[in-house]
């Protein structure tokens, strides 16, 4: 496959990334029709170990990683990090770019035909492989995923707005459909794993509890709780109807620092939301003022509409008295 299988050079890519993006859109076209044949040709949920954070692996997270490395390669990166290598790999030492990737986001949904994808986010390349991610996430020259659903669709900002290509599977290529994607204002929905709810901190119980109590409650109003459990998807869905998604830290053991990883998952998303007029922070600090200690850091993980990320914030500081209180006499927040 060629990178002419991959994103139209159109004047959203800026000149330099176009080579890059290309590489990437044409791995992303191989690794969709790759998807589709699952149980086909091969077994793409079956384990395939660890990586290097001990999170079980499949098949299919091997394969994608593989797939964009040679990509990278390809495509012009000299410092390669992924979620499946445990030290940043170094491609070629005269490249301009990093590249820092979860190759297949939502593995666990393999299987089950839910939507998977590609999270990924570049810098330009620094001195030292460490240089080159352990620094201001804000330093992002470009950011996005791939989503491999229904539709296979790839999101991207290189800092002037968010961009939506759709893939013409007949041409093999994606087709610019949306130039300026925002994300709603105003939404009904809420994401988050309510089955951990007894581990969480008291004002992520506290929101919750008052989106869950519904026109009785202090917010006056009904909400529908979303959970997918594959990130890309809830950003999908984010984007096209507005909300908030939250994976707050919490008191299990490894999930102290929330469980979602910054320079590859947080970091993009959070870039690509901010560009389409959301917010994303780690409960009450920007996202997008994170500088990572580690390439693997773990982070609390809000982001959605603007004013319902400011709200979760909200009550982070909220006195503990009113975070603990039944939802009732929390009227502060009423509407």
């Amino acid at each position: 496959m060629t990178p002419d299988h991959g994103i139209l050079p159109d004047a959203h890519v800026p000149p330099a990334l176009r080579g890059l993006m290309a590489e990437i859109a044409a791995a992303s076209v191989a690794l969709a029709a790759r998807i589709a044949r699952n149980g086909l040709d091969e077994a793409l949920g079956a384990a395939a170990g660890t990586n290097s954070d001990g999170d079980a692996q499949k098949a299919l997270d091997v394969i994608a990683d593989e797939l964009f490395l040679q990509a990278a390669r390809r495509g012009g990166v000299r410092h390669y990090a992924s979620e499946e290598q445990e030290e940043v790999v170094v491609l070629r030492e005269d490249a301009p770019f990093a590249l820092a990737i979860d190759p297949l986001d939502g593995s666990s949904n393999i299987d089950t035909n839910v939507a998977i994808g590609t999270i990924f986010s570049v810098y330009p390349a620094a001195a030292t492989p460490e240089a080159s991610f352990l620094r201001p996430v804000r330093e992002q020259i470009g950011a996005g995923y791939v989503i491999y659903g229904p539709q296979t669709a790839l999101i991207c900002s290189f800092g002037d707005g968010v961009q939506r290509y759709v893939l013409d599977s007949t041409a093999g290529r994606f087709v610019l459909t949306e130039a300026q994607v925002q994300v709603p204002t105003e939404s009904s929905e809420f994401a988050v794993n309510a089955s951990n709810y007894r581990h969480w901190q008291a004002p992520v119980r506290a929101y919750v509890d008052d989106c869950v109590a519904g026109v009785e409650g202090p917010r006056a109003k009904n909400f529908n709780m979303r959970w997918i459990a594959s990130l890309v998807a809830e950003v999908h869905r984010i984007l096209s109807r507005g909300g908030v998604f939250l994976y707050p830290a919490d008191s299990r053991k490894g999930y102290e620092n929330g469980r979602l990883r910054l320079v590859y998952e947080c970091a993009p998303i959070a870039f690509l939301m901010v560009q389409a007029g959301g917010g994303a922070t780690d409960g009450t600090d920007p996202i997008l003022r994170a500088r990572p200690t580690a390439l693997h850091q773990r982070t609390p993980f809000i982001f959605g509409s603007l004013s319902k990320v400011a709200r979760v914030a909200a009550y982070h500081d909220m006195p503990a008295g009113e975070t603990a209180a039944l939802f009732g006499k929390r009227g502060l927040f009423r509407s």
